[in-house]
């Protein structure tokens, strides 16, 4: 059986009575970017923190390549590490500050020089080398954070929400530069977040926490097309749910809880039984989105009689447009079977 080059085994860590995490079990390869994904209390910064040897697990291990490192100090794990708040010293300038952390590995001026140079043309910012943290905007303090933690050439990048304090356009950008850069330098990369889009955007494997368990663990398009569990599923994305018993054609194929994400539901005029079941509906609002719709229909029962449930579709303006869609006006939806997603009631009563 193949090695991973990096795990988390058995992990779990408890403060007082408080479980923040729970037998955590991961594996990753090398220069994969992982992303841990949940909400606020989940204890996904508990566990970054215990595999940069900030914290101690109560039991487990984690290995890197084949060795066991849980009890290493953190200056003998080689990671390299940014955290929420930028943490750049306020009297140095960007390169000053990226040149902090060198100074103790005894490199000598002409090498250190060498590499902020080389960092700092690597996030093409060199021309604010001599500027200092006041005088950059919260982008490029953030760049000069990143450009930090891997100038030390570390075996891990660890980033704890390191977007979270941008505003949303600088936010997209730097998320692509971090993907870029991760691609660039080949780096194993473990992220903290509790922005899905980040998530889905930016990791290679997804790794989805709750009530300090991992829940789900795949590759972006793993979690989203095949959630394991209601949680994942309306976590990571939209999603509606409703169960088959209101509906005698899914009725008759399916049991327990039913979901369909917003942008797999069709719409048409009239029912066609040919490629889907069809639902009875009346749109009761339009969301303009830009280069989409998101409406919000009521659903009818197969009597006819509105129902008290509600769906949440996604349709492209021409399709609207074509449809002529308004409030109040009935329409039919068809759920493709193969984007159904089935989720068993007893296995999630256990």
């Amino acid at each position: 059986m193949r090695q991973s080059y990096f795990s988390i085994q058995g992990i779990s860590k408890t403060f007082g009575k408080f479980t923040a995490l729970h037998n955590i079990n991961i594996s990753m390869e090398k220069n994969e970017f992982v992303c841990l994904l949940g909400p606020s209390g989940c204890g996904k910064t508990t566990l970054l923190r215990i595999i940069a040897g900030l914290e101690q697990p109560n039991t487990g291990r984690i290995m890197v390549n084949g060795k066991e490192i849980t009890s290493l100090p953190p200056a003998k794990r080689n990671f390299g590490m940014m955290f929420q708040s930028y943490a750049l010293f306020p009297n140095l300038t960007a390169a000053q500050n990226i040149a902090y952390g060198l100074k103790a590995k005894k490199m000598t001026k002409k090498e250190i020089a060498d590499k902020v140079s080389e960092v700092l043309g690597l996030i093409d910012l060199t021309h604010i080398r001599d500027k200092y943290p006041s005088q950059l905007s919260g982008g490029q303090q953030q760049r000069i954070a990143l450009a930090r933690a891997i100038a030390l050439s570390p075996d891990f990048l660890l980033l704890d929400e390191p977007l979270s304090a941008l505003d949303a356009k600088v936010r997209l950008k730097l998320r692509r530069e971090i993907r870029n850069l991760h691609e660039k330098i080949g780096i194993t990369t473990i992220m903290v977040t509790h922005d899905q889009d980040e998530a889905l955007t930016m990791a290679d494997k997804i790794v989805v926490m709750n009530n300090a368990e991992v829940v789900q663990v795949g590759s972006p398009q793993e979690v989203y097309d095949r959630p394991n569990s209601p949680f994942v599923a309306d976590f990571i994305g939209a999603i509606n749910f409703f169960e088959p018993n209101h509906f005698a054609g899914l009725q008759q194929e399916q049991n327990g809880l039913l979901a369909i994400r917003p942008e797999n539901v069709h719409v048409v005029e009239q029912q066609n039984d040919d490629e889907g079941y069809g639902i009875r509906a009346i749109v009761r609002d339009m969301e303009f989105r830009g280069s989409i719709y998101r409406v919000l229909l009521q659903l009818r029962s197969d009597a006819g009689e509105l129902a008290e449930s509600f769906m949440t579709i996604d349709l492209p303006v021409h399709q609207a447009t074509r449809l002529r869609l308004s409030k109040n006006k009935p329409v039919w939806l068809e759920l493709p079977m193969e984007r159904l997603i089935s989720f068993d009631q007893a296995k999630m009563a256990k």
